[in-house]
């Protein structure tokens, strides 16, 4: 889930969360008998403070059906903790909707914890195509996509128009600029997320992908890593430490690492979501003005990135279940859909809201992210992907950092990720 973190919320969080607690609490047995009453939405924190006016406009014509935001801490692994620790208590939980990250759809829906919901409840044939394939498990839908993302590659417009070299379409320019530019121009070739945590898992399966290759298969039950795609775009990885057109210091970046390295103008390029653009483009920017995104390469062409995102789930024990429903219908209409690209900063489902001139105008990477999303592909789907995510972050790690040899990792992927999808 792409939200930006920041450090410092600890207080607010614990207040926002009993806050939201009582008032669920406390109306726990109110609702009428047709599946509508007041609602709860668990969310991981909204730091930039457009959801709360996104669900005003609900309350105000929904008086009946009142929804309470709880905000869970803005780590994606803290908040899927505490979504879990909830589903599980039963009738005990507080939650009636979830705002999931799209690789918890899987798993949440194999263990029962959110609700099987009617496809003609909800616009899919407006959304980007490849959305929906995040939101379904098992051939059937359980979440609608509320936030998508792809991966874009940022550059240094200036300095590659300087050169005189156009933005890379392959891995092979990437690594001719980053390793021969980027120095002449006392800068840092390429980055992404490579600490061991969910970004490298995404960095991870882009650069697989991108090679023509897959991880899992058949809804997590066949291991399909180990290939010749998946040693060369581990490889692809690897040498670029080794080779030092990498920074080894990229070793221990995250998102907002990374973007601060291209903010502050010490990188030639970034794999990174659109909101590093924003930020990178923005007034007080060491770089602003002077940043370019597209799509990221592939060995022969256009690579392929994980969609990221969120989608809206109906809790299993939620007490009004239609009311959830009809919030995630308004949460996904086309008007909040424009407020949540225009006031937070976030890619939209609709795909309408990609063509439309001033949006275009106000966000100029709209086009790129479009097609990125539509060539994406999502994370490996598993109901046990917590620890599929975690193999691929500690073998990838270790190719990374020399520790192990592309061809050793992609074996020790194929044995490990073989003992997670067997239990």
């Amino acid at each position: 889930m792409r939200w930006i973190h920041a450090a410092g919320r600890g207080l607010l969080v614990l207040i926002v969360v009993l806050t939201g607690y009582v008032a669920s609490g406390a109306r726990a047995d109110e609702g009428g008998a047709d599946g509508r009453g007041p609602l709860t939405l668990a969310t991981a924190g909204d730091l930039t403070g457009y959801l709360g006016s996104v669900l005003e406009g609900w309350n105000r014509t929904h008086p009946g059906e009142k929804v309470t935001l709880v905000e869970l801490p803005d780590s994606a692994d803290e908040t899927r903790a505490q979504m879990i620790t909830d589903l599980r208590g039963g009738e005990r939980g507080r939650f009636d909707v979830l705002n999931i990250d799209v690789s918890w759809t899987s798993e949440f829906a194999a263990a029962g914890w959110i609700r099987p919901l009617p496809r003609d409840r909800f616009p899919l044939g407006t959304f980007l195509p490849r959305v929906v394939d995040t939101a379904t498990y098992d051939g059937r839908l359980y979440a609608v996509p509320y936030v998508t993302n792809a991966g874009l590659l940022l550059y240094r417009k200036d300095v590659l128009d300087a050169e005189g070299v156009p933005p890379p379409r392959t891995w092979a320019e990437l690594e001719r600029a980053a390793r021969t530019v980027a120095p002449e121009h006392g800068l840092d070739g390429y980055a992404g997320q490579f600490l061991p945590y969910e970004g490298l898992t995404v960095n991870a399966a882009e650069a697989v992908y991108s090679a023509g290759g897959t991880i899992l298969g058949d809804e997590g039950e066949r291991v399909t890593v180990n290939s010749r795609a998946a040693r060369e775009g581990i490889g692809f990885l690897a040498r670029g430490v080794r080779e030092g057109w990498i920074p080894r210091e990229a070793l221990t970046y995250k998102e907002e690492e990374s973007k601060q390295a291209f903010q502050d103008g010490r990188l030639l390029f970034l794999r990174n979501w659109p909101y590093a653009y924003v930020a990178a483009s923005a007034p007080g920017s060491a770089v602003a003005g002077k940043v370019g995104a597209v799509p990221l390469p592939g060995p022969d062409g256009a690579g392929t990135s994980v969609l990221g995102g969120s989608n809206l789930a109906v809790s299993g024990h939620a007490r009004h279940p239609d009311s959830a429903a009809r919030l995630i219908a308004y949460l996904t209409s086309e008007r909040v859909q424009r407020q949540v690209l225009t006031r937070g900063a976030l890619p939209p489902v609709r795909a309408a809201l990609y063509d439309d001139p001033a949006l275009v105008r106000r966000f100029p990477y709209l086009p790129t992210l479009r097609e990125s999303v539509l060539a994406a592909a999502p994370r490996p789907k598993s109901p046990h992907y917590d620890q599929v995510s975690l193999v691929v972050q500690a073998v990838v790690h270790d190719a990374m950092s020399g520790r192990q040899t592309p061809e050793a990792a992609v074996r020790r992927l194929a044995t490990e990720l073989a003992a997670v999808s067997s239990r």
